[in-house]
């Protein structure tokens, strides 16, 4: 049985203190420099590991910290003030291992788990293919059984954590006939390194990093399989067919949360940035602050990002109290991003040109928000599925 670490307030605040003292002193001082070389930042990855957040959401029996999600979206908001990428690296590896954790047998749990939680083996989540994004049903890449192994061939496109990680959660059709669609959808937890070498296994052609507006220094890329075999009984998760959607769109809730986390921080950033310069920036012999113009911004930032914040923690507790929560989910990634967004948008407004030079964080900000809009499932996706688990669950009582 898994279980969650409920921390004291004060553990909590010790927690997020100390993740506060590494972005001061490890984060801050480079972030801008590995964005804006859209560099791998091996380092700070590390220490990422070293501090535990690759198995922040592991049960500790696996060797994981156990956190409760709304432990987690703290975490998250915080390091995407400073930069947002790096929630990236975990959160991704984090999706692919609460499959195994919430799916998998009993000795894939064993097997599996205490290597993801330690950083050992790091990875993500193989949904997205070419033709295939928010329908995940129309996916190509199809799994054949072979005795006690699988034989994988297809490729897939966008998946984080893809060119340095080492495996992922892969997303397969097993029954390419099968009707409805989902039915003939599997999950394999699928290496893709020699543990030793850190070569590719055979039948893994790894493609290249994407470049992209924003969301920089991640890897970001495409992967292919040409007859790539795995085993079977590791790696077909909870070793029955045809459950691969159910796992695949259980795994977005807790990514969609974390994106909407993602988003707070931006927002907050980018708030809190604005603030300051009004009150030092002077127009007409006084701080454009004291413009009501710039107050109309300021008070609409503050009072949307402050909305975002309450949403996003809404979600969290629903996620902890376990169950179905993909309207809340739905509703805080879709309001929490489309804020950071507009938030960006407003502060570089604020900043003026100098909103627009790489010398301020604005422009990063403003570069990072439109991806999550778009990452987990786009947010016109989020809205038909807030409208519809409404309607399912009764209408406005359900709130």
């Amino acid at each position: 049985m898994t279980t969650t670490t409920a921390l004291s307030e004060a553990d909590e605040r010790a927690l997020l203190d100390a993740i506060d003292r590494w972005l001061v002193k490890k984060v801050a001082p480079v972030a801008a420099t590995y964005e804006q070389a859209d560099e791998y930042p091996h380092e700070l990855v590390a220490d990422m590991c070293e501090m535990g957040l690759y198995g922040a959401l592991i049960a500790p029996e696996y060797g994981g910290l156990g956190l409760s999600a709304s432990t987690y979206v703290k975490i998250v908001a915080r390091i995407s003030e400073e930069w947002m990428s790096l929630t990236g690296f975990f959160n991704s590896h984090l999706m692919m291992a609460l499959i195994v954790q919430n799916f998998g047998t009993e000795s894939q749990k064993a097997y599996w788990l205490p290597k993801f939680a330690s950083g050992e083996l790091r990875g993500g989540l193989g949904l997205t293919e070419p033709s295939a994004g928010t329908d995940l049903q129309g996916i190509h890449t199809v799994a054949q059984r072979r005795g006690e192994r699988y034989v994988v061939n297809g490729s897939k496109l966008w998946i984080t954590n893809v060119i340095e990680g080492d495996v992922l959660a892969l997303l397969v059709k097993t029954d390419p006939t099968a009707q409805p669609r989902h039915r003939g959808m599997s999950m394999l937890i699928t290496p893709t390194r020699d543990p030793a070498t850190r070569a590719d296994l055979p039948g893994v052609q790894r493609g290249r990093k994407l470049p992209k507006l924003g969301y920089r220094g991640i890897d970001t890329g495409e992967i292919g399989f040409a007859d790539y075999e795995c085993d079977a009984a590791l790696s077909l998760v909870g070793e029955e067919e045809g459950r691969g959607f159910l796992m695949a769109t259980g795994g977005l809730e807790i990514g969609r949360v974390n994106v909407a986390a993602r988003g707070v921080g931006v927002a907050r950033r980018a708030l809190n940035e604005a603030v300051i310069y009004a009150q030092t920036r002077q127009t007409m012999g006084k701080p454009i602050a004291e413009h009501q113009a710039i107050q109309l911004k300021l008070g609409e930032m503050a009072a949307k990002t402050r909305a975002a914040e309450l949403l996003v923690a809404d979600a969290a507790a629903a996620y902890d109290r376990g169950g179905r929560v993909d309207m809340e989910a739905g509703m805080a990634k879709w309001f929490a991003t489309e804020t950071a967004f507009e938030v960006a948008t407003e502060a570089m407004r604020i900043f003026g040109a100098n909103g627009y030079s790489k010398d301020y964080p604005i422009e990063r900000l403003y570069r990072d928000a439109p991806l999550m809009m778009i990452g987990e499932g786009t947010n016109e996706m989020q809205r038909i599925i807030i409208a519809r688990r409404l309607i399912a669950r009764g209408g406005l009582s359900a709130l």
